[in-house]
């Protein structure tokens, strides 16, 4: 299979106004008249260190051939940011590029199903709490890395597709919420200088071309952004759901955070952490067990004789008189 047969290669938009972006992060929409390889089902490397984020792998184009960018993890540019993946979409008769971003929340992503997180909408992986980030255990792999912000929350898998296009025949068919297109209109980041360079290297790899490699790359991840000396796990050979984080388990020593994030609703809202409110041990009230009802006015005599007993007591009283 060939992926260099091309229409045309036509710059468009860039997100964002050039202000807002640094000279990194510009990127560059591009249309292609072919559709991208399906994304590949990969083993997430471990966490290096805390503080990095997964950032998905995805298929970009150079113009005459698509070429596969590992799934990484990376430094966000600054505490409380999020990183929203690029997609291709399907519009006018070619797919176009939608670039990725950095804001403080997750956008839309064209529904597609990129996996440890990533299921379609949002993201499951963790969430930003007091200049800390918080790590889902269920989706992230810890490795040896001992993590104290944790807690364990089951991540929504939007099923075993593996296609990388919104629309078009064949695409994912999804639109974007109102809580994405709010995400859309808020200030973003383009890619930092460590992903611009690991997609460069991933450019300069003619074993990551589809032309090459058939769709199937044998480099799919990397223990950091740019480290290509140290790729992650090959091809993913079992059927355990990307999005419940797949291969390795969470390393030991990983604590349990003690305020878990609330689970992501239909709406495809963000995470928000519970807040810790004290509360007072609820009491439960006992029933009232009472006797038999007395009416006030038995209440206020005294407490009355049978007639019986006092007839007789005269009576013994008389017959002792009489002797």
């Amino acid at each position: 299979m060939r992926y260099a047969n091309v229409l045309a290669l036509i710059p468009v938009l860039i997100l964002g106004a050039a202000s807002t972006l640094s000279q990194a992060a510009v990127d560059i929409n591009v249309a292609v008249n072919l559709a991208p390889p399906p994304i590949p089902v990969y083993d997430q490397p471990p966490l290096p260190a805390a503080g990095y984020l997964w950032t998905p792998g995805y298929w970009a184009w150079d113009g005459m051939d698509y070429y596969w960018v590992p799934g990484t993890w990376v430094q966000p540019p600054s505490s409380g940011m999020l990183w929203t993946p690029g997609y291709w979409g399907w519009r006018g008769g070619s797919y176009l590029w939608n670039a990725g971003y950095w804001g403080p929340e997750v956008g839309f992503y064209g529904g597609i199903d990129y996996g440890y997180g990533y299921g379609g909408s949002g993201y499951q992986g963790g969430y930003w709490h007091g200049g800390a980030f918080f790590y889902n255990r269920s989706v992230a792999n810890f490795g040896r890395v001992n993590i104290v912000n944790v807690y364990s929350a089951p991540a929504r898998h939007w099923g075993s597709s593996h296609v990388s296009f919104n629309g078009g025949e064949g695409g994912v068919r999804a639109q974007p919420t109102a809580h994405d297109r709010m995400a859309m209109g808020e200030h973003h980041a383009g890619l930092t200088s460590q992903q611009a360079n690991h997609r460069e290297q991933a450019q300069g790899m003619r074993e990551l071309h589809a032309s090459q490699n058939g769709g199937r790359p044998q480099i799919l991840t990397t223990a950091r952004a740019a480290d290509f000396a140290h790729p992650g796990p090959g091809l993913h050979n079992h059927q355990t759901p990307r999005s419940n984080g797949g291969g390795p388990q969470p390393g030991r020593g990983a604590a349990m955070h003690a305020a878990p994030p609330r689970p992501e609703d239909a709406a495809g809202q963000r995470f928000q952490p519970h807040e810790q409110v004290q509360r007072q041990p609820q009491v439960q009230h006992q029933p009232q067990v009472r006797g038999p009802q007395v009416s006030h006015e038995q209440q206020a005599r005294p407490e009355a004789r049978p007639q019986a007993s006092h007839e007789k007591e005269r009576r013994d009283s008389g017959e002792q008189h009489d002797r």
